[in-house]
C-alpha cells in the first residue's frame, strides 16, 4: 500500500510512520502537508499520514485547513501519538558556542525556544520546509551550520548528533492521522470523531455556546477544540472539534444533526479509533 507522507526521508513524520506502520507499507515523501494531503485526495496513493497536533505548538495549519477546504472528500481512519524528540546535528563534531547557524522546521524552532535562547543564543536561524531538509543541508555544508532534526536524519544523512532532547518539554507529542478517500474501507473501531464546522451568528454574545450546547444537552465530551481564519475577514472562524464516540452512534448522530441544523456548513472529518 503507497503512503504519502511529509519527506524527505528523516522527517519525524517518517519516523512515527515507521512506528504507526512497522512493514507493509510503501513510503511516498511529498515536499509539503498540503501536498500530502491531497495526494490522497487525488487518488495518487491509498493513504497519507501527516500531524494533526502537537502538545506544545496546538494544531498544525496546513492540514487542518487541507481537510476543511479543498480535501473534503478526505477522512481520518485512524490515530497515532509519537513521542518527539528532538537532537542537534551537524556535519562533523562541533562545540555548541561554534555554532553559526542553525536550521530547522519553523516548529521544532518553537519545540527548543528555551534551548536555542542558551547555547545558540548567538546562532543565526534559518527555517526550512522540514527537519530533515535541514539535516540533508547541513550534511553538505562545509560552514559551521547545525540542524535541529531526528536520529532518524542523522543516520540517513551521516551527521553527528552533538546532543539528543533539546526539546522545551519532555512530554513534546505529535498526533498524526491517516488519511483516506471517503470511499475508501471504513474503520473497524470508532469510539472518536472529528469535525469542522462553521458560518453561524459568530458575532453575537453566547453564540458558540448555544451551538455547542446540542453537544454538551446529549452528554457528549469534547476532547478537543480550536479555531482556524475563515479568510473572509476579521472575527470569522471555523471550528475543528473532537468529541468521543464514533459518528454511527445514535447520540452522536443526533448531536450532529442538531449541530449542522445551526451552521452553515457541518463536516465529519472522520470517524475512528483512538489511540
Amino acid at each position: 500500500m503507497r503512503v504519502a507522507y511529509l519527506g524527505p526521508a528523516g522527517t519525524f513524520t517518517e519516523e512515527a510512520l515507521r512506528a504507526s506502520a512497522p512493514g507493509g507499507v510503501e513510503p511516498v515523501p511529498y515536499p509539503t502537508v498540503y501536498e500530502t494531503v491531497m495526494a490522497v485526495h487525488e487518488g495518487a496513493v491509498k493513504r497519507a499520514f501527516v500531524p494533526i497536533e502537537n502538545s506544545l505548538e496546538g494544531g498544525v495549519a496546513a492540514t487542518l485547513d487541507a481537510l476543511a477546504t479543498e480535501a473534503s472528500d478526505v477522512r481520518i481512519v485512524a490515530e497515532h501519538i509519537h513521542p518527539i524528540h528532538h537532537c542537534l546535528l551537524a556535519r562533523t563534531k562541533l562545540a555548541e558556542d561554534e555554532v553559526a547557524r542553525v536550521i530547522s522546521h519553523p516548529q521544532a524552532m518553537s519545540q527548543c525556544a528555551e534551548f536555542l535562547r542558551g547555547p545558540l543564543a548567538a546562532a543565526e536561524r534559518v527555517t526550512s520546509v522540514s527537519t530533515a531538509e535541514a539535516a540533508r543541508v547541513v550534511s553538505e555544508s562545509p560552514e559551521p551550520w547545525a540542524a535541529l532534526s531526528s536520529r532518524l536524519a542523522a543516520e540517513i544523512y551521516g551527521c553527528v548528533v552533538l546532543r539528543t532532547d533539546v526539546e522545551d518539554s519532555n512530554d513534546n507529542e505529535t498526533r498524526f492521522v491517516w488519511l483516506a478517500r471517503a470511499d475508501d474501507a471504513e474503520p473497524e473501531r470508532r469510539d472518536k470523531t472529528s469535525v469542522v464546522f462553521w458560518g453561524f451568528n459568530d458575532e453575537s454574545p453566547g453564540a458558540l455556546v448555544n451551538v455547542l450546547r446540542e453537544l454538551s444537552d446529549r452528554e457528549i465530551n469534547l476532547t478537543r477544540i480550536e479555531s482556524r481564519p475563515r479568510r473572509v475577514g476579521l472575527g470569522h472562524y471555523m471550528f475543528f472539534a473532537d468529541l468521543e464516540g464514533g459518528a454511527q452512534e445514535p447520540r452522536v448522530a443526533e448531536a450532529l444533526d442538531a449541530l449542522s441544523a445551526r451552521v452553515e456548513e457541518l463536516r465529519v472529518l472522520g470517524s475512528y479509533a483512538s489511540a
